[in-house]
């Protein structure tokens, strides 16, 4: 008997298989749950074949790193100026020792492009120092009002509220009184002058 007369009886026999079982049910073609069920948790991924496998496969499931601003999340906790103040207090210290290194250093420089430069950066620190200062300033007015209220409320009275007018006169009289002490009141009332005095020649018909 030749090799394709033994290759079409077997295709022959498969074929008598698949169609009659024992009991005359026909055999039922298996689904993708009991493949896997065959296959077991350490059998390989099965891929199906009518669509080509990609170049690069994800193998193993890689977790997404997910950023996070610690100034915007909630699990930082709540900003509280006082305790911030508290805790990073000492670097005024620090930024008092770089200033002073900076003021050595310009002293010291002949070169113009690098003493413009150390210049640039005196004033940086210094408009920097001022706002710390002035933020400072603005912490301590808040706190004695709400000390004041719980006073009011202890003694059963109503507290009192300021509106954003009033803690701008209130802000204004400080500086006014600040610029007093030192002195340099005059000075700043001229400027006001001259700057309302552009002003109102913008505004004049020409």
């Amino acid at each position: 008997m030749s090799f394709e007369e033994l290759l079409r009886m077997q295709n022959d026999a498969r074929t008598r298989v698949s169609k009659k079982v024992p009991g005359g049910k026909k055999t039922v073609k298996p689904t993708k749950a009991t493949l896997k069920q065959q296959q077991g948790k350490k059998g390989p991924l099965e891929m199906s074949a009518k669509r080509p496998v990609p170049f690069l496969r994800q193998v193993v499931p890689v977790r997404k790193k997910v950023q996070r601003d610690p100034r915007f999340d909630d699990l930082s906790g709540e900003y509280k100026p006082e305790i911030f103040m508290k805790t990073y207090s000492f670097l005024d210290s620090i930024k008092k020792q770089e200033k002073e290194m900076v003021q050595k250093q310009l002293k010291k420089c002949r070169n113009m492009e690098q003493k413009e430069k150390l210049q640039r950066l005196l004033n940086r620190m210094t408009q920097q120092e001022q706002a710390q200062k002035k933020q400072q300033k603005l912490r301590e007015r808040e706190l004695s009002l709400k000390r004041q209220q719980r006073e009011l409320a202890k003694q059963g009275k109503k507290p009192f509220f300021l509106k954003k007018s009033e803690k701008r006169k209130l802000e204004l009289a400080e500086k006014y009184a600040e610029l007093k002490r030192s002195g340099k009141l005059e000075s700043f009332l001229n400027k006001k002058r001259k700057r309302n005095a552009i002003k109102d020649k913008r505004h004049l018909p020409s």
